[in-house]
């Protein structure tokens, strides 16, 4: 099958292409295309997932949810070509397109030393783009496609600015690998390496025939070579031990995230309202803070596998990449820079947005009141306390009912003045939605089916704020230092709360939970996908539970909330009037 060409299905497939690195490292890639020889746009994935892994062999669970909620994806294809988190060749080289598919280095058919989103995995993507727009049959126009990791590169990438790439679009990616993935607000969180076990190691160049045998081809995903355990360790970086050693954002970190001022490509950020813990945070910051002229931001909700497979998924990303890579009027060029799938409880409106913030958004504060445990409109006139367990459930604030719907859509903040009976404390703030009867309304998240409205994180030791890129309603926190408490030291915490979107209905109210660790659904379980080591119980996979990062002795104490004049405590959300 290496090196081998065929026509198959009405596409010329090209398998096991190689590709030469600058260091003399031979990645593997299969093209797509179709079987007239012309010249053609090409659909760019580099990542480490295994291009021979059939979506149905690898993720068994997420396939049957997704075919099964949404039809319309297996629909029009035979589904032989399916891989996660990439375009179906099958939808998109009937229009004229090239998929392009290469195994990052040390994973599937390529060789080498696995270091995910390293400068070394960014510059073999960059090395990929050129090499597509060098082939006979390329247009000279590469554009990178994906979900996830597939989303998260292209933002390196792009700061690279390879002379060929000219349209990407990052569908749920994250951008900021400390802030976004490593460290939710300075606090360890354990789905990285709990991923890399499950999805990265799982199809680790080497494995052989004790890995994957294709459905794709009948070869093995993993080979050729079938390597010792020892040969494989010795192939592989370990992330998980990287990301607890490095605490503060460092140079570790630095080398893995886009620098925005370089990111001038076209682009479609694509995020999911459900995807705490891991993506929208990148899609979000990267509408506002990269230098290109031409971007645009589209918000939806659901799982997050799958809208990018579907109909909508599909023909959106068509009419971008058909505009910038075929030169296409596919009405693009009237494409609001912000689409917005506003949630209710019970659906999505879509909605066209000229900017995000939504720029008639009104900022309203609500009052932490620790006496009646409410959220008000004014603060309280007379101090108070509140104290809860540091590792425990913490308290709830709850606004009145609402007199009239209201919509709260964008970034959230809190204001909180703590303090610690030892010298730290992680604080985990949960936005919550709770009908007349007082049952939470939760969403079918990113991962989770029980996510909350949206939750946002804070080791007080990490409470310094970057003055230049904080925001009253985006803190930006430095974590450059360390600033430990003293015991009942009162402590300013300004409190990042990732982006949402919900219009409340009248009779409802809001809510928020200060906890001292992760939100757990009060109605039990939400179960576990195939991929996945946890089991779902509100927040997914991403947990902040390592002992190692958590240590009682500095994390088991009381923390104590102030309020009172002087220390007015608040929650920040951003109400859209109707037009």
């Amino acid at each position: 099958m290496q090196g081998t060409s065929t026509i198959r299905d009405g596409m010329r497939i090209d398998w096991d292409v190689p590709i030469a690195m600058d260091d003399g490292v031979v990645l593997r890639a299969d093209v797509f295309r179709p079987a007239a020889e012309s010249r053609y746009p090409i659909i760019l994935s580099y990542g480490p997932y295994g291009k021979w892994l059939v979506f149905q062999d690898g993720y068994v669970t997420a396939w049957e949810k997704m075919v099964t909620n949404y039809p319309d994806v297996a629909m029009g294809s035979s589904n032989r070509y399916q891989s996660w988190e990439i375009v179906d060749p099958e939808k998109w080289v009937p229009d004229g397109y090239a998929c392009l598919r290469v195994d990052s280095r040390g994973a599937g058919r390529s060789p080498g030393f696995i270091e995910c989103w390293s400068t070394r995995e960014t510059r073999d993507l960059h090395d990929c783009v050129e090499w597509a727009a060098a082939q006979a049959w390329s247009n000279g126009k590469v554009g990178i496609s994906g979900i996830s990791y597939y989303a998260m590169n292209q933002w390196q990438v792009a700061s690279n600015a390879p002379p060929h790439l000219t349209a990407i679009c990052a569908w749920e990616g994250a951008a900021d690998f400390y802030r976004d993935l490593g460290h939710h607000g300075g606090i360890f969180c354990t789905f990285a390496p709990n991923w890399y076990d499950m999805q990265v190691k799982s199809v680790q160049h080497g494995l052989g025939t004790r890995g994957y045998r294709s459905g794709m081809t009948g070869g093995w995903v993993s080979g050729p070579p079938t390597l010792t355990s020892e040969e494989l360790a010795a192939n592989r970086a370990d992330l998980g031990g990287d990301m607890r050693n490095h605490v503060l954002d460092d140079g570790y970190w630095h080398a893995r995230s886009a620098d925005w001022s370089k990111v001038t490509v076209p682009f479609l950020s694509a995020g999911n309202w459900g995807g705490q813990g891991l993506h929208p945070r990148g899609n979000t910051e990267a509408f506002m803070r990269a230098a290109s002229p031409q971007k645009w931001l589209e918000m939806h909700g659901g799982e997050h596998w799958t809208s990018f497979y579907t109909d909508y998924g599909i023909a959106l990303q068509k009419r971008f990449f058909g505009y910038f890579l075929k030169g296409e009027d596919t009405g693009w060029s009237e494409q609001p820079r912000v689409l917005l799938h506003v949630r209710h409880v019970d659906r999505f409106v879509e909605r066209a947005e000229e900017d995000w913030p939504i720029p008639r958004t009104r900022w309203q504060r609500l009052y932490l009141r620790p006496d009646t445990l409410a959220l008000e409109m004014r603060p309280p006139a007379e101090g108070s306390t509140i104290s809860f367990d540091a590792l425990g459930d913490g308290v709830t604030f709850l606004t009145m009912p609402f007199e009239s719907e209201t919509e709260i859509t964008g970034p959230l903040a809190a204001k909180l003045w703590v303090s610690s009976s030892t010298a730290d404390a992680d604080l985990f703030l949960v936005v919550r939605v709770f009908s007349p009867d007082f049952r939470e309304v939760v969403y079918q998240g990113a991962l989770d089916p029980h996510t909350p409205l949206a939750q946002g994180w804070l080791r007080v030791s990490h409470r310094k704020l970057d003055p230049v890129l904080s925001l009253p309603y985006r803190p930006y926190h430095a974590h450059d230092e360390l600033q430990p408490l003293k015991p009942r030291e009162i402590a300013e915490a300004d409190v990042e709360i990732w982006p949402t979107s919900i219009v409340i209905p009248a009779g409802y109210r809001l809510g928020l939970s200060v906890r001292g660790r992760d939100y757990v659904y009060p109605g039990g379980s939400g179960g576990q996908l195939s991929n996945m080591k946890n089991e779902f119980t509100g927040v997914g996979p991403f947990l902040h539970d390592d002992p190692l990062n958590r240590p009682t002795a500095v994390y088991g104490g009381t923390t104590t909330i102030h309020v009172g004049p002087g220390h007015e405590a608040y929650l920040l959300v951003p109400v859209i009037p109707a037009r």
